[in-house]
């Protein structure tokens, strides 16, 4: 799949872009009225942990996980999570949720006394861990994305998952270049 570029990346109405490949994930829910997407989170995974390009991370958010792969999967394979977006380290995005809808990837999270950060905001999963550094490929993906994202939302905040749940999560991780991030603020 080729690397989207900002020129390119653009969202439907229905929150979706014909730039990424679509897998449906089960794992989301509608927003709730009147709640606008202002933020963008940034993830990252890797299954198994720190093992890039396979099907792992596509089985998680599918529910389609086989316990018996991995040891780690027998610890997560019951999970019901989601993204909207995954971007692989050669910059190829795959979309598993409308952006419309609610994707279930910050969990327990807060930002500036609101709380329920899934209900406010656009899942990105770079695919990584917090051990080495991510691809200029997935940082061109992601400043696209996020471009397009600023199109269509009143986007004000970007984010790591690690800021909305500090003390649970580390992700995106030390390794993650937020001077890399061309579209940060308003």
């Amino acid at each position: 799949m080729k690397t989207p570029t900002s020129q390119t990346l653009t969202l439907d109405t229905q929150g979706y872009t014909k730039h990424a490949m679509q897998i449906a994930s089960p794992n989301f829910d509608d927003r709730p009225d009147n709640c606008a997407v202002d933020m963008i989170v940034i993830h990252n995974i890797s299954l198994p942990p720190k093992q890039y390009g396979g099907n792992g991370i596509i089985e998680l958010f599918t529910n389609c996980l086989n316990p018996k792969e991995h040891p780690y999967y027998a610890e997560i394979h019951t999970a019901t999570v989601s993204s909207h977006f995954l971007i692989r380290r050669d910059g190829a995005l795959i979309q598993f949720v409308s952006c419309s809808k609610r994707a279930w990837h910050a969990g327990v999270s807060h930002w500036q006394g609101r709380e329920r950060c899934n209900d406010f905001s656009v899942g990105i999963e770079l695919e990584g861990c917090d051990f080495e550094a991510f691809e200029h490929a997935q940082y061109k993906t992601l400043n696209s994305l996020i471009q397009s994202l600023k199109i269509n939302y009143p986007i004000q905040h970007i984010v790591g998952h690690s800021d909305i749940a500090p003390g649970r999560k580390t992700d995106p991780g030390p390794f993650f270049d937020w001077d890399k991030v061309t579209d940060k603020e308003n």
